[in-house]
């Protein structure tokens, strides 16, 4: 069976398949064009466009992203089988959520203007100390909601609860989950008013197209937080600019945003309250090889595939 992987990431298959390093940024060369099995990591729509139209053969594209939007929309066969990357980005995901949520709520970005401006910050020194407004600065006690509760939701809700928080999910349905109660998303309202951190782990879908807009954010309680390590396009970046802005929400951090590179004359930059990192939270798929190794078995062997999204 040929097996093309891109050139964007080391992987270590097993013996005995037929493994080609294809260019991401480049048109499957005509040679290679007989593959069955096709691995997306970092490709362009363009270049995933190209290859649906091109590899008559293919069965299989396994996409090591946790989410397979851009291999779903890119007009792949209906007997293709697309799986994601679940589960390959739930360590460094939860990790790099945690250190957004930290830093939110212990607004390490006011300390960080007030070190650049070589200032010894006495009013956030007392904030952080008064009765009134301590408990601002803690997730000891603060009720924490991620929105999306699948595997990386199940890896980061520990670490949250090590620390003290309450933590609760929003999903389609309702339920348990790894042992964190879970509400249905049209029954979110009461929970979203009592919660302090509200955490997006939410795939781009028709669905969750600027899920979070002026309305969710009016929901929450006054001054939460808010941070976003699923996918831009959920959010309507306008609205979350003003509840920033207007102090509806007293800080976000984002690891994504709608159009990435974020272009340099986004009004996000210059946003008050708001950290911004570069879509690094998953940036590094953990355990790879093996899913590509199993899911290739299971083709061979006409066994249902793993993470299997269509």
């Amino acid at each position: 069976m040929k097996i093309l992987i891109p050139n964007t990431i080391e992987l270590n298959l097993r013996a005995g398949d037929d493994v080609v390093v294809y260019d991401v940024n480049a048109a499957v060369p005509a040679a290679h064009r007989d593959a069955e099995v096709l691995v997306a990591w970092h490709n362009s729509a363009e270049q995933l466009a190209d290859a649906a139209r091109t590899l008559p053969a293919l069965r299989l594209v396994q996409a090591l992203a946790s989410g397979a939007d851009v291999v779903l929309n890119a007009g792949f066969a209906a007997d293709v089988s697309i799986c994601s990357g679940r589960s390959l980005h739930d360590g460094p995901v939860a990790e790099h959520a945690l250190a957004l949520i930290l830093s939110a709520v212990r607004r390490l970005d006011r300390l960080q203007d007030a070190q650049h401006a070589h200032l010894w910050d006495e009013e956030f020194i007392a904030a952080q100390a008064a009765p009134a407004t301590r408990d601002l600065y803690t997730l000891a006690g603060a009720t924490v909601t991620i929105w999306g509760f699948g595997s990386i939701a199940a890896r980061l809700a520990p670490l949250l609860q090590l620390l003290g928080a309450d933590v609760h999910g929003i999903a389609r349905s309702s339920g348990e989950r790894s042992g964190v109660p879970v509400v249905a998303e049209s029954d979110a309202s009461e929970l979203l008013g009592r919660t302090d951190v509200l955490v997006s782990l939410l795939p781009a879908t028709a669905e969750t197209a600027e899920l979070f807009d002026a309305s969710v954010f009016e929901s929450l309680k006054p001054g939460a937080v808010f941070v976003n390590v699923g996918r831009g396009a959920t959010v309507d970046e306008s609205a979350l600019i003003d509840a920033l802005a207007s102090g509806r929400l007293r800080s976000a951090a984002i690891d994504v945003t709608r159009t990435e590179p974020l272009p340099a004359d986004s009004a996000l930059w210059d946003t008050p309250n708001l950290v911004i990192t570069p879509h690094v939270a998953g940036n590094r798929p953990v355990g790879s090889s093996a899913l590509i190794d199993e899911n290739v078995r299971r083709l061979l062997a006409d066994e249902e595939l793993l993470n299997r999204v269509r």
